[in-house]
């Protein structure tokens, strides 16, 4: 179901860590409408693509490997789903497979989102860690506002 004139459309970035969870509360604290049409963004990156060695001749390792990201996967894809009703939203779930930096850029212009929502992961000691390059790409290349979210402890200086 497309969003209507009068809505707001949003894109929450979701990677099932505790700095997404962090950015969708933080969301829901301060920016969040009853109006807003939200899509809950999960980007499935298939890691045993990329790291399995082929050639081995062993494929049913990686099949069983593949299988449980799939497994995985389609878990988290259950845990948001519930996690916007629980929250009572409006919107829906979308689970892309690619670099999340493309995805998540390629479904908010696709949905037509006024807002990225993005964690950021860790942006202390090393700063060019996966979801902090993802934020850092999202905020470049996004035709729309962007909402890095930190986490607290990544704020090393405070103490709140």
């Amino acid at each position: 179901m497309a969003a209507s004139g009068d809505e707001r459309v949003i894109v929450v970035a979701m990677d099932g860590s505790p700095y997404a969870d962090y950015a969708f509360e933080w969301y829901m604290k301060n920016i969040h409408r009853d109006k807003d049409f939200v899509v809950l963004v999960n980007t499935v990156e298939m890691q045993s693509y990329t790291t399995f060695p082929m050639g081995m001749g062993d494929t049913s390792a990686f099949t069983k490997m593949l299988e449980e990201e799939l497994i995985h996967a389609e878990k988290y894809l259950h845990t948001l789903t519930e996690k916007m009703k629980s929250s009572g939203l409006h919107g829906k779930v979308r689970q892309v497979r690619g670099p999340a930096r493309e995805e998540i850029l390629r479904v908010a212009e696709e949905e037509g989102a006024k807002m990225i929502v993005t964690g950021t992961r860790g942006m202390g000691k090393v700063r060019r860690t996966f979801l902090g390059s993802v934020s850092d790409h999202i905020l470049h290349h996004s035709h729309v506002p962007v909402v890095v979210c930190r986490h607290k402890e990544d704020h090393h200086h405070d103490h709140h």
